[in-house]
């Protein structure tokens, strides 16, 4: 499975919205200068989390991004599903049933192996990523990561805090 630059733009973006002054909105603009992104194309994301709920956007002179929901409650699985979509990675077509030696449907009862391979496959995954929340990611920031991105929110043209 490979997911797109747009889930870790995403994701980058979810943490660094918990250094945000609470109720503040942060423009996109800012959102993209802070990580070096193409503003255009991170846009197309950000409107994919606001449409899931995971960001509240506010439009005029002092609209923005903010996290719709305390980041305790906002998941991996949320942010990833919000721009890749909810759709399973693996899809049965059921080629036992085409070709040569194809299989008659009643012999075709339930999902083959491979299907429930797979299944079981992404039932953990999307576990493993509704487990971790935006504020555990943020948790998990380095030394001085939170105080520089608070600082790159509140002013974009201030000189940056040194890491420690």
């Amino acid at each position: 499975m490979k997911l797109s630059q747009g889930v870790e733009w995403a994701m980058h973006c979810c943490v660094l919205l918990v250094q945000a002054r609470p109720g503040t909105a942060v423009p996109r603009a800012t959102l993209a200068g802070y990580y070096g992104l193409p503003d255009a194309y991170l846009a197309k994301h950000l409107k994919s989390l606001s449409a899931a709920g995971v960001l509240h956007a506010t439009s005029g002179p002092r609209g923005g991004f903010r996290l719709a929901r305390d980041p305790a409650e906002i998941t991996v699985l949320d942010v990833v599903e919000a721009v890749e979509g909810s759709a399973p990675a693996f899809v049965c077509t059921e080629i036992r049933q085409r070709g040569a030696c194809a299989l008659p449907p009643e012999r075709c009862d339930g999902p083959c192996g491979i299907a429930r391979v797979m299944d079981d496959a992404d039932r953990a995954w999307r576990d493993s990523l509704r487990a971790v929340t935006v504020a555990d990611l943020s948790g998990r920031l380095p030394a001085g990561a939170r105080e520089r991105g608070r600082a790159w929110l509140g002013n974009p043209s201030a000189p940056l805090p040194p890491f420690p």
